[in-house]
């Protein structure tokens, strides 16, 4: 029995698409993998801290290279712009006050113009710094004597309006908090009775918990990228086939 084979075509342009569907498939591959990977660290930031971290948890980028055309060596980078923040976290880094200092300053919830933290001028936190020119923040040690709670004084502000709301001034540095919603009037009542408000938090040193793994979710996409880029030459293949 004699057997024969001979090739159809030219053999050039044969293997030209095969490189051609090999350069798109690794492009594919690495584009989707980059982003999935994108989004499990973003998922991480969110499922660990919650809807207040969007930014941190937004600032996970990817890019894959080249930027334009093709190739079969494709590469994909993903980063984050708050690397410090992310890496704090993943190592479950100990912090401690740099300089000689003997204590970390800690801005409480409290410590944000009526709570909030936002951008502009009613968003501005009280810095150690304001807190000593005040002359008025005081210490309340913690039982366990590890450090100190850093206080103002509290009293409260112009009422204004038609159901004379309640503000709460911390120092006369900044409004933490104004009675006007339902139960909010009680909660500054109260406020007011205790006579001060804590800003800042004096520790140590400060343990973060581990609760970000960015070397887990990179390797788990370097071990999908095989059959991903597999799986889209397979499908380069058959829609070049006639």
């Amino acid at each position: 029995m004699r057997l024969g084979a001979r090739i159809v075509g030219d053999l050039r342009q044969v293997l030209a698409a095969e490189v051609r569907a090999g350069e798109r498939a690794a492009m594919t591959a690495i584009r989707a993998e980059s982003e999935q990977v994108k989004q499990e660290l973003r998922r991480q930031v969110t499922s660990s801290f919650g809807g207040n971290a969007l930014g941190i948890a937004n600032a996970w980028r990817s890019q894959v290279f080249p930027r334009s055309g093709q190739s079969l060596r494709p590469a994909g980078l993903v980063w984050t712009k708050v690397p410090n923040v992310i890496d704090a976290f993943e190592r479950g880094a100990l912090i401690r006050a740099k300089g000689g200092r003997k204590f970390l300053a800690i801005p409480t919830g409290f410590n944000a113009a009526r709570g909030r933290r936002g951008r502009g001028e009613k968003g501005l936190r009280v810095t150690p710094a304001q807190m000593v020119a005040s002359g008025q923040g005081f210490l309340r040690p913690f039982q366990s004597g590890r450090g100190f709670v850093w206080c103002l004084p509290l009293r409260q502000g112009e009422q204004t309006g038609r159901r004379r709301r309640t503000r709460l001034v911390a120092g006369g540095l900044a409004e933490i908090g104004t009675g006007n919603r339902t139960r909010r009037e009680a909660w500054a009542r109260s406020m007011l009775a205790r006579g001060m408000v804590p800003m800042f938090l004096l520790l140590p040193q400060v343990k973060l918990a581990k609760r970000l793994d960015v070397k887990g979710a990179a390797e788990r996409g370097l071990r999908r990228l095989p059959g991903r880029f597999v799986a889209a030459w397979e499908r380069e293949i058959g829609r070049a086939a006639p």
